[in-house]
């Protein structure tokens, strides 16, 4: 039999890697979503209260911000990238850290007493403590890490490659923005047992440091407060625009096939990058409203000429990159979507 006799051989190997998600950070965010249903079962029975709020608040809100990102960061180890050794090891930093910590925070909302900022020198506070000093800089450097690996280089189209990328950068300012909450002051309050308890510091700014800031007057459901300036909001913010982000390259790609100035994937690339800058500064707004001591429901003239000028400044970006498309070549303009948005894997 001759060479040309011979049968075809299809490919035994799929060049194609098979997407799977990172199965520690997968583990954390089941644990965490556990941990969410149970916090709301145990608020039902259990009527302790820690500065105005239930002493499983606390975890409740811990376990769905961690559920979140730790999903977030699941999904994105799936995608075939280069340094996917040193961001695996690092999301296992991530998963671990999240579970000691938020696992302490448990433990002192079971205790009736406080997790952060607590001064009390029991045996158990004393090495939460000591969890939380290496935990909150592990979940910050393994987070910085897996942003700067994945920000050099394209893991998926490009409007997703760059939300995924001003995403992170945005989420490692917000972890950041907990370490300034370290600087409102001293404050003087009870425990659920009513045990005098000094804690460190706290999350909101007020003028003149009252003894107690935190849970003095609070917004339904989150309790940020309604009198002082209080840093959770931009913290939260900074931490969950990557689901936004990531969410709007989405939004943008099912609507490219019906809306004709939005299917050059330049374009949605784009927009993208419009909509990161105004998040930056709706971020950066609301860290100034905070350390100005004014509560986010009670904005004065600066915050709100700041808060317009951000939509402004975005609505202007969607408007230029609406008109660099209209005089766009014919041959861009007609371009399809690829389905799934998706590109050939990166060589490994």
């Amino acid at each position: 039999m001759t060479t040309h006799d011979r049968p075809m051989l299809a490919p035994l190997i799929d060049p194609t890697p098979p997407r799977r998600l990172h199965r520690p950070l997968l583990a954390s965010t089941s644990a965490m979503a556990a941990l969410g249903v149970f916090s709301l079962c145990a608020m039902a029975f259990d009527d302790r209260i820690l500065l105005g709020e239930s002493v499983w608040l606390k975890p409740l809100k811990f376990a769905v911000a961690m559920a979140l990102y730790c999903g977030t960061l699941a999904w994105l180890m799936s995608f075939p990238h280069r340094g996917r050794r040193l961001t695996w090891w690092m999301g296992v930093v991530f998963a671990a850290t999240a579970v000691m910590d938020v696992g302490f925070i448990v433990v002192q909302a079971a205790r009736g007493t406080f997790s952060h900022f607590n001064t009390q020198h029991d045996t158990v506070n004393t090495i939460g403590q000591w969890v939380f000093t290496i935990g909150v800089p592990g979940l910050f450097l393994a987070n910085l890490v897996i942003a700067v690996t994945l920000s050099w280089q394209r893991i998926t189209d490009r409007p997703t490659s760059l939300a995924i990328r001003a995403g992170l950068g945005i989420a490692v300012l917000g972890m950041a923005l907990a370490y300034i909450m370290g600087y409102s002051g001293t404050q003087h309050t009870t425990d659920a047992a009513g045990r005098p308890v000094t804690l460190m510091s706290g999350h909101t700014f007020e003028t003149g440091r009252p003894d107690v800031r935190d849970g003095v007057a609070g917004m339904p459901l989150t309790h940020w407060s309604t009198v002082g300036g209080d840093l959770r909001i931009a913290h939260f913010a900074g931490l969950h625009g990557i689901q936004l982000l990531i969410g709007a390259a989405a939004v943008l790609a099912r609507l490219a096939p019906a809306v004709g100035w939005l299917r050059p994937e330049r374009t949605r690339a784009r927009l993208i990058g419009v909509l990161a800058m105004g998040y930056t500064g709706l971020v950066a707004v609301l860290l100034w409203q905070g350390l100005r001591r004014q509560p986010v429901t009670r904005p004065d003239g600066e915050t709100l000429t700041a808060f317009g000028l951000v939509a402004a400044l975005t609505a202007a970006g969607i408007a230029i990159v609406h008109g660099l498309n209209v005089r766009a070549r014919p041959a861009e303009i007609s371009a399809t979507v690829r389905p799934g948005g998706s590109t050939p894997p990166m060589p490994q």
